[in-house]
């Protein structure tokens, strides 16, 4: 008698330092990109759901925002909502620099947020392929071994696929066997309105480089799709891009406008390619001096607490 294939299927979160590479990973593994990356750190604010799904396996993946130092209600949110992720899943990755020589400020933190969780902890040793040898990732997982009892530890590089598959199996044997929760062809448990406000968001980023860091947050006003209103055969979007000073403002504009225009084409294009359809997109700036240090206007902004 034939045994049947066993499906597993649960959720991973994946913590680490702003920048280690966590939404790189995610975008890697699906092959498309659900999660924003930028080379700032602290791009991630949400924890983002995002699914990968096989024939075998169903992993939902949490991508948390990277933790850090809190310096305002932002930063609050931010490992607040990291914290939480830990606390509701069946899986954790904890994602580190293979070139890492000691425990930072930052991995300290999180190894005392994990010593009081219960799920089963996987070392990921991201960015072998920036070492002489990749052997030498080997005495970063002893320097971490040593504080914590790991379930299984896998180098891997997300930027050249290197040992993903590895890291798959590993989460994989340590889910519930369960039934499928998401549709196989869903990759991301969130509205197409939020996932346009983070491609403009990270576009900003890459764009203004460092003149304007994580002062800006993007609110959409309005989104109509084609789906929703069938007479329309474009998506139209109108996103108020909000920053702390008129300083980022005039940066972000732009002489005669030309680094909004450049912004807002990049995230069209992307747009587009995700959605399937024209997208007509209209972006605006406003100053808000303190945005980041008021909790309330951090839920007017979509950041619940």
């Amino acid at each position: 008698m034939r045994e049947e294939k066993t499906f597993k299927c649960g959720y991973a979160a994946l913590i680490g330092r702003p920048n280690v590479g966590k939404s790189s990973i995610i975008n890697a593994l699906l092959k498309e990109k659900v999660s924003a990356v930028s080379p700032k750190p602290q791009t991630t604010r949400n924890a983002v759901r995002c699914i990968y799904t096989t024939e075998s396996e169903q992993i939902i993946f949490v991508d948390t925002p990277g933790v850090h130092a809190p310096q305002n209600a932002l930063g609050s949110f931010m490992v607040r909502e990291a914290a939480e992720a830990l606390s509701l899943v069946d899986v954790i990755c904890f994602v580190v620099d293979a070139g890492d020589r000691s425990v930072g400020a930052k991995e300290e933190a999180i190894l005392e947020m994990l010593g009081g969780v219960n799920s089963p902890v996987i070392l990921v040793l991201n960015k072998v392929d920036k070492l002489a040898d990749k052997e030498h990732f080997r005495k970063t997982a002893e320097i971490y071994g040593s504080r914590m009892r790991f379930a299984a530890t896998v180098p891997i590089s997300a930027a050249t696929g290197y040992n993903l598959d590895k890291l798959v199996d590993e989460i994989s044997r340590l889910l519930p066997r369960q039934p499928a929760i998401y549709p196989a062809d869903m990759l991301m448990d969130t509205t197409e309105r939020f996932l346009a406000a983070e491609i403009v968001r990270e576009k900003i980023l890459l764009f203004t480089e460092e003149e304007v860091p994580h002062e800006v947050a993007v609110v959409v006003e309005e989104f109509k799709s084609p789906e929703e209103f069938p007479e329309l055969r474009t998506c139209r979007i109108r996103a108020t891009i909000i920053v702390e000073r008129d300083g980022q403002k005039g940066i972000i504009i732009g002489k005669g406008g030309a680094k909004l225009k450049a912004i807002g084409s990049a995230a069209r294009k992307e747009l587009e390619e995700k959605f399937g359809y024209p997208v007509f997109l209209e972006l605006w700036v406003k100053v808000k001096p303190g945005w980041r240090k008021s909790p309330e206007e951090l839920r007017r902004l979509g950041y619940s607490f």
